[in-house]
């Protein structure tokens, strides 16, 4: 009898435990803070353990700060305390902050994100990690990047996955632009980062359950067995058993070939990880679903912006084409183009500056504060996390004259990069600035040479980017196509 109640009574315990847990985690921040008289920003944390999530959450035009935001900094100021994600918060809309926040990465504040997503990305990721850990898988990444940067091959493949799925729409009349552009960057990422092309069975397989890991990394996060959030933890462990096996076979190969002094190595990610020795198996697993992520979805959601806005401007496309039909006219009927090639897209820079503005692929990061810190009249408690918004700065009409509107020639003012740095931050900045932005726009500028020169579109107008806070397409970016292309 006396074990019949010992289960139930423990889990009641545990419940009671958990919640008084959350209780105390809302309102003791506060009282301790008045204890000591050092109040933080204004603002409120809303409701007992829920807090503001799920009014922050709510979904609204990626162009746009949506009402949570408008009506807070109206109310308290371009910075001010909330309660989200379970933690105490200083929310800063404010572009100075934002920026010293960056700049203080591992002295005053440190990454610090839910940890439903360690769950998710692994303890490894460099998305997560800190301190040393994330400076020594950085600087892995940045010579990864360099080296690419320095393959004729990366842009010849890029080039070549462009004419194949733009080939693919010869005979269409419609396309949903999303997932053609995620096809493109999966294709281009997979081939960068494994060596593996599309019609290998290691590629379906991959991105298969990539695509349920993806679905999972923007679900609820609740760890019961059928959710997504679930089955996106057990499609990582499968990418990366995936991941280990080719290791595995491609070190099986290297110790066959070892005499065999013709033998070509491969020149992807994975060839040059695996001479790596600072990195540990797991955190080069994580590594090469980091790099498939960064790849994936972020480039892919760029190309769909700029598309989106050229769309709904009809002389930002014809000067983008034009630019586009100069760099032709001086190449081979099908020769591909090269790195000067590239410099002579300054346009095309503009364009893709300000999908990224508009559009804020990335609106905000999670950050955490290591100590006390003051900054101008505000307080930003220890062990506080911190929210700086960048899509505040990007949509500031004080920083950006029409703001609200998509107009690339506002960037051909701007004669240095430090006029940029605080009032545009679209891949975060300081130590942790994603160290692929510019392999993304590499590959964004490559598509839309093409696009420019053989298709007409418009797009419906009831679809639109939004923010749930990830950003995606409402239909998918369905686009009406017309064929045609220039001689």
């Amino acid at each position: 009898m006396a074990g019949s109640t010992f289960w139930p009574v423990v889990l009641f315990g545990m419940f009671f435990g958990s919640l008084l847990g959350l209780i105390l985690n809302h309102f003791l921040p506060l009282m301790l803070l008045r204890l000591n008289g050092s109040p933080p920003p204004k603002g409120s944390f809303g409701w007992p353990i829920l807090g503001q999530t799920l009014a922050f959450l709510k979904p609204h035009p990626s162009n746009s700060l949506g009402a949570f935001l408008q009506h807070h900094c109206s109310r308290y100021g371009k910075v001010f305390k909330s309660h989200l994600f379970l933690s105490p918060t200083i929310v800063s809309c404010d572009q100075e902050l934002n920026y010293f926040i960056l700049q203080n990465e591992g002295k005053l504040f440190e990454c610090s994100y839910p940890k439903p997503i360690h769950g998710i990305l692994g303890k490894s990721s460099m998305l997560v990690a800190v301190a040393d850990t994330h400076k020594r898988l950085r600087n892995v990444a940045v010579s990864l990047v360099t080296i690419t940067k320095s393959k004729p091959e990366f842009l010849s493949d890029i080039e070549a996955t462009t004419i194949s799925i733009l080939h693919s729409w010869k005979d269409k009349s419609q396309v949903i632009f999303c997932e053609e552009a995620r096809k493109f960057t999966f294709n281009v990422i997979v081939k960068q980062v494994l060596g593996l092309t599309p019609d290998e069975p290691q590629t379906t397989r991959i991105l298969e359950d990539f695509l349920t890991f993806m679905r999972g990394l923007i679900s609820l996060p609740l760890y019961i067995p059928g959710t997504p959030y679930a089955r996106a933890v057990k499609a990582r462990r499968r990418i990366s058993s995936t991941v280990k096996a080719i290791i595995e076979e491609r070190r099986r190969q290297a110790a066959e070939t070892s005499t065999n002094s013709s033998s070509s190595k491969r020149s992807d990610f994975l060839e040059i990880l695996m001479d790596v020795d600072t990195l540990s198996e797991d955190e080069k697993v994580s590594f090469i679903l980091d790099s498939l992520l960064g790849g994936y979805e972020t480039t892919s959601l760029l190309i769909s912006m700029a598309v989106y806005f050229l769309a709904q401007s009809p002389s930002a496309l014809q000067q983008l084409k034009v630019e586009h039909q100069n760099i032709r006219r001086g190449k081979q009927k099908e020769e591909y183009l090269n790195w000067e090639d590239y410099k002579k897209m300054e346009f095309t820079q503009n364009v893709i500056n300000e999908a990224l503005r508009c559009g804020n692929v990335v609106k905000f990061v999670h950050r955490k504060a290591l100590k006390d810190v003051k900054f101008r009249d505000y307080l930003i408690p220890s062990g506080w996390k911190v929210l700086p918004v960048f899509s505040a700065a990007h949509l500031d009409p004080s920083l950006h004259a029409s703001a609200l509107e998509f107009h690339p020639w506002r960037w051909e003012k701007i004669q240095s990069q430090d006029q940029t740095c605080k009032r545009f931050t679209p891949f975060g900045g300081g130590s942790r600035c994603c160290p692929g932005s510019e392999l993304g726009k590499l590959e964004v500028a490559i598509f839309l040479h093409h696009l420019v020169q053989n298709f007409r579109w418009r797009t419906e107008d009831d679809d639109q980017p939004i923010a749930f806070p990830y950003v995606e397409f409402q239909r998918g970016l369905p686009l009406h196509l017309e064929h045609c292309p220039i001689n």
